[in-house]
C-alpha cells in the first residue's frame, strides 16, 4: 500500500488518501480495525507523532504503571484480551496492543514521527489538508475524511507546577510522564507529591522495589481495592469450548460493565452509603497499622473523582509495612533538603516525583481551519460526542472517564465508519452537524470534578442538554443512541458543486459560564 516516507523527497510530496486516523493509540488501532472491516476498500493512513505505536501504554514507564479499568474492558472487543489479570501492567499492555495491530495488518499502515499540526478543509474540493511535522521537515498530506484519534491530554506538557524554593532542592526532581529509564532509587528517600491514580501506582510500586516512599498529598481520594485476577472471569473462560471464544468474552466483558457502571450509579444515587463502604473497606485493611484514616477520607462525594483502583491491595500492603507513609498537607516550600509543609515539618527527600496530573489537551493540540475560516473548539457544541458542530468529515474519539475508555471509544469508532460510508453510498462529498433546534445549555465535555479535568475542560468542545448533542457516562445509555450509528440527525449532506458551506449553517454559537476553573 501506498506510505508517506518520511524522507526529505517525501516533504515536497503530496499525498492523498481516502481516510486519515490520527494516533496509533488504543483508539487509533481499534478505529484502524473498523475501517479495514466496516469501509473495505478505503484507503487509510494512520499518522503518528511518536516512533511506536501505543500512545499512554508507550508513554508512561514509570514503575508499576497498569491500567485502573478492567481489561476486558478496556481491552478490544473484536480481540479478547488474552492474559489472566484483570488489571494489568503497561507493558503486557502495551504488547497486546502490538500483537493487535500486527495480527490485522494495522501496523503496516503506520507512519511514525508524524506530527499532525494543522487541518484544513476545502468545501469547493471536499478535502482535508494536513499539514504534518517529521525529522525532516512538514509535508502535506489530503483525504476526505479524518479520524482524530490522539487523546485528550497533552503528551508534551504535563502539569507541572514550580514550587516555592524548588531550585534550592539538592535532590532529583521529575515527573512521571517523562520517566528516566535508568533511575536508581532502591533505598533512596522518595516525595511523591499527588494523590491520583499515579501516584496511588507509583507509591507502592517504588517502596516495593526498595525506596522508602512518602506521598504527599493535598487532599484524600477515594480508592477501592480489586483482585489482579478475577476468579469468575477465568472459570468463564474454561466455557470457551463449549460457547466459543467470542462469546464467552462478550459474557465476561459485559459483566465488567455492568459492575463498574452499578457501582458508579451506585455512589452518585446514594452517596452517603458509597462514601460508608468505602471507607470501611479501607478500614478493614489498615487495621492495626496505627494509619489516620484521614489520609482517605476525602471531603468531597464518590465519583465527584475518579475513585481509584488497588490492585490486591499493595497500597495498603506498603503502607502496613512501613516501607511507605502518608502525609496530608499543602506545600510551603522546597528547601534543599527536601519539602516543608505548612505544619513546619521538613520531609526529607532524595527524589521527588511530582505526580501532579495532566493538562487536557484535545488530539495533541492540532488546529482546524474550514474554508479558511479558523475553529476555535470552545465555541463549538460535539455531535453525539463523536463530531463537531460545523466540521465536516471529521469524527473525534473521547472514551469514558467512569468506566473503560474502549466501551465509548469503538463505539465512536464504528459510528465514525457508518458516516463514511452514509457519505459515499449517498454521492454526498461531505456530511456535518448542525443545530436545528434552539439554543442550548453548553455542558462541559466530561462532567467531573477532578483538578486536571477543571482546568482545562472548558477549552474543549461543550456538549448539549439534549440529544443528539448530549453525552452520558453511561454505556449501556449510549448503546441505544451513539451505538445505533444514527448517521442521519442534525446533519446536513451535501453533494459535490452544491453552494452550500459550513459556515452557512453554523449560527448557534456557545456562551462560555461566567466563571471558568482555573
Amino acid at each position: 500500500m501506498s506510505q508517506v516516507l518520511d524522507t526529505a523527497e517525501s516533504a515536497t510530496q503530496v499525498e492523498e488518501h481516502d481516510i486519515v486516523i490520527i494516533g496509533a493509540g488504543l483508539s487509533g488501532i481499534d478505529a484502524a480495525y473498523r475501517v479495514q472491516t466496516q469501509n473495505p476498500g478505503k484507503d487509510y493512513l494512520i499518522l503518528e507523532g511518536r516512533s511506536a505505536l501505543g500512545g499512554t501504554w508507550d508513554l508512561f514507564r514509570y514503575p508499576g504503571v497498569r491500567s485502573d479499568s478492567d481489561m476486558y474492558t478496556l481491552g478490544f472487543p473484536f480481540e479478547p484480551w488474552p492474559g489472566p489479570d484483570a488489571i494489568a501492567d503497561g507493558d503486557k499492555i502495551l504488547k497486546y496492543l502490538q500483537d493487535t495491530a500486527s495480527k490485522y495488518g494495522i501496523d503496516e499502515h503506520i507512519v511514525y514521527n508524524s506530527k499532525v499540526t494543522d487541518a484544513a478543509w476545502d468545501s469547493a474540493e471536499g478535502r482535508w489538508t494536513l499539514e504534518v511535522e517529521g525529522p525532516n521537515g512538514t509535508r502535506t498530506v489530503r483525504t476526505k475524511f479524518v479520524y482524530w484519534s490522539g487523546g485528550y491530554y497533552s503528551y508534551d506538557n504535563p502539569n507541572n507546577p514550580t514550587f516555592p524554593g524548588q531550585d534550592s532542592f539538592e535532590g532529583q526532581i521529575l515527573h512521571p510522564q517523562f520517566w528516566p529509564e535508568d533511575l536508581d532509587y532502591q533505598g533512596k528517600k522518595v516525595i511523591i507529591i499527588g494523590s491520583g491514580a499515579t501516584a496511588i501506582t507509583l507509591a507502592p510500586s517504588m517502596a516495593k522495589r526498595g525506596a522508602e516512599v512518602t506521598m504527599l498529598q493535598r487532599s484524600p481520594t477515594y480508592v477501592i481495592t480489586q483482585p489482579g485476577k478475577d476468579p469468575i472471569a477465568l472459570s468463564l473462560k474454561k466455557l470457551e469450548g463449549k460457547l466459543g471464544k467470542e462469546k464467552v468474552y462478550n459474557i465476561v466483558r459485559m459483566r465488567y460493565a455492568g459492575m463498574t457502571l452499578g457501582f458508579y450509579e451506585f455512589t452518585r444515587r446514594a452517596p452517603k452509603l458509597a462514601t460508608k463502604v468505602l471507607l470501611n473497606q479501607v478500614k478493614a485493611q489498615l487495621a492495626g497499622s496505627g494509619v489516620d484514616m484521614k489520609h482517605f477520607t476525602p471531603k468531597y462525594k464518590p465519583w465527584d473523582q475518579r475513585v481509584c483502583v488497588v490492585p490486591n491491595g499493595d497500597l495498603f500492603r506498603e503502607v502496613r509495612s512501613g516501607r511507605m507513609s502518608i502525609v496530608t498537607d499543602t506545600i510551603d516550600s522546597f528547601v534543599p533538603e527536601g519539602i516543608r509543609i505548612s505544619s513546619g515539618e521538613v520531609l526529607t527527600a532524595d527524589i521527588i516525583v511530582t505526580a501532579t496530573g495532566l493538562r487536557m489537551q484535545l488530539g495533541g493540540g492540532m488546529t482546524l481551519k474550514v474554508d479558511g475560516q479558523p475553529v476555535d473548539l470552545a465555541e463549538r457544541f460535539a455531535y453525539r460526542g463523536a463530531m463537531i458542530e460545523g466540521v465536516p468529515n471529521l469524527a473525534i474519539c473521547v472514551g469514558y472517564i467512569n468506566s473503560s475508555w474502549t466501551l465509548r471509544a469503538d463505539m465512536l469508532a464504528q459510528f465514525f465508519t457508518t458516516f463514511v460510508n452514509h457519505v459515499d453510498n449517498g454521492g454526498y462529498a461531505f456530511g456535518y452537524p448542525v443545530n436545528s433546534g434552539g439554543p442550548m445549555e453548553p455542558l462541559p465535555f466530561m462532567d467531573a470534578t477532578s483538578t486536571y479535568i477543571q482546568r482545562d475542560i472548558w477549552d474543549f468542545p461543550k456538549v448539549g442538554d439534549r440529544n443528539p448533542w448530549a453525552v452520558k457516562q453511561n454505556f449501556f445509555s449510549e448503546r441505544k443512541t451513539l451505538g445505533k450509528k444514527n448517521v442521519t440527525d442534525d446533519v446536513v449532506y451535501v453533494r459535490a458543486g452544491e453552494a452550500r458551506k459550513p459556515a452557512d449553517d453554523v449560527h448557534t454559537g456557545v456562551t462560555q459560564p461566567e466563571s471558568v476553573p482555573a
